[in-house]
């Protein structure tokens, strides 16, 4: 049995505690941590936020240690489950091409919030953090684009790699790691069917579900229950079952490679990631040309028909589907010159201005484009004015991918954009806390995560 990859998998993730972080690593987890307080903050006005963290007391009575955002302290699987929520709210949480998934709020929720009862020095959160990204990313890429047009990744893969999180911190041995892995993956689920019943305002459970069964699966394989081992491989597996077609080299291939928290994507646009090529494309045009609006004769778009199968409506009919619109997006971007929280938030679907330039907006699909997928996520855009001038832009990557990064100062300006509500303390103590990831020195630092962080009280200018 200890031949499976999903053994050697296992044995990777619980053999990289004894392994020295890079600097590249390290900065790159406060990055991913900076990411996830950013999703967090930005979705504390949103109606939906209290309604999750009412269904956490809910599901996890009573208070406890563990910070939530914009309320009060949970237990750590209520407030893991409400984090998780809220943070996928905005749309605006990390992303992966490969894997199709969001791993930050799988990752980081569980671990911050088991943190806040157990005291754990920081290095073990890195670690456990960055086993998370890895089983969640590792497993997403082995399921696939099949798998992805079916169910959403980030609940089955994502409850892989909560589990894994869950488990390094912990504590738990190598076999009871893989066992709660095992369980983890026998009880993850997400379909894609909520986008086609209109039922977009569900999606945040996806994650939140997906943590809550993560650290069920660790506590479980602590208490002593035995996992599915072949829980990906097996003739009953997740690849098998889940409609995988991913590469299974990827489970447990290259694993001398850095840390797959590196390959992660930092979302530069607050709606789906399936429509960024396109929105990077038009920015392009935007600064390049200045186009007027009543100027524009069409505006050809296109994408490879995954987008469309997850963020393929045609105009919202209320504020939760428009980060799912590519019209929409499009518009709005070529009428206000950005695109920010506000337009997602306060949407004015009526403007005749923004419904007139949506119906000069052709969208269509190129099966070329599909081919690159999902390493690359193509898209061109072809801008025309009724003078016939004619603009086009083909983007194949997306700001904020590995190859195309954020600076930290970037970071904290989009945190900022973000999250205007911050104020500059509660910024700075923020950032700072993020920052101490990044310091070897400060491994064996007892983590301390207070409510200020997430933004339940206003912070003392230091």
């Amino acid at each position: 049995m200890d031949r499976l990859p999903e053994a050697r998998l296992a044995a990777h993730v619980h053999a990289l505690r004894d392994r020295p972080l890079s600097t590249a690593t390290r900065e790159r987890l406060a990055q991913a941590l900076l990411d996830w307080f950013t999703a967090g903050w930005a979705a504390l006005d949103m109606p939906a936020t209290p309604t999750l963290q009412a269904l956490a007391r809910i599901s996890v009575p009573g208070t406890g240690p563990s910070p939530v955002f914009g309320g009060g302290g949970l237990q750590p699987m209520g407030a893991a489950f409400a984090n998780a929520g809220i943070a996928h709210l905005r749309e605006i949480d990390d992303a992966h091409r490969a894997a199709m998934l969001h791993p930050g709020v799988v990752a980081i929720s569980p671990v911050l919030a088991l943190s806040a009862a157990h005291h754990m020095p920081l290095r073990r959160l890195a670690d456990a953090i960055i086993a998370g990204y890895e089983v969640a990313l590792r497993v997403g890429e082995v399921l696939g684009t099949r798998h992805a047009a079916h169910f959403h990744a980030t609940a089955t893969a994502g409850a892989v790699g909560a589990a894994a999180a869950s488990a390094v911190a912990l504590g738990l041995s190598q076999d009871q790691l893989h066992h709660a892995m095992g369980i983890a993956a026998t009880q993850s689920a997400g379909l894609w069917q909520l986008v086609d019943d209109e039922a977009h305002a569900s999606k945040s459970l996806h994650p939140a579900f997906a943590v809550r069964n993560g650290m069920m699966a660790a506590w479980a394989a602590q208490a002593g229950f035995p996992g599915a081992r072949a829980f990906v491989t097996g003739q009953r597996g997740l690849y098998a079952l889940l409609a995988g077609d991913g590469s299974l080299a990827a489970l447990d291939g290259d694993l001398d490679a850095p840390e797959r928290v590196n390959t992660a994507t930092i979302k530069a646009w607050p709606c789906c990631a399936q429509l960024f090529t396109p929105l990077d494309a038009t920015l392009e045009i935007l600064d390049a040309h200045r186009p007027v609006v009543d100027d524009i004769a069409t505006v050809e778009v296109v994408i490879f028909p995954h987008a469309l199968k997850i963020a393929g409506v045609h105009w919202p009919t209320h504020a939760g589907e428009t980060p799912f619109c590519l019209r929409y997006v499009i518009a709005t971007l070529l009428s206000k010159g950005h695109l920010g929280i506000a337009e997602m938030e306060a949407p004015d679907l009526q403007s005749s201005e923004l419904l007139a330039l949506a119906e000069r907006i052709q969208v269509s699909t190129s099966d070329e484009f599909q081919r690159a997928f999902p390493h690359k996520r193509p898209a061109q855009v072809t801008l025309t004015t009724k003078n016939g001038e004619r603009w086009s832009v083909l983007r194949e990557l997306r700001r904020g991918d590995p190859e195309d990064p954020f600076t930290w100062a970037q970071l904290q300006a989009r945190m900022r954009a973000f999250a205007p509500e911050m104020d500059d303390a509660q910024a700075g103590q923020l950032t700072r806390w993020c920052e101490t990831f990044a310091d070897p020195a400060l491994d064996d630092m007892p983590c301390t995560l207070s409510a200020s962080l997430f933004g339940s009280s206003r912070v003392t200018p230091a």
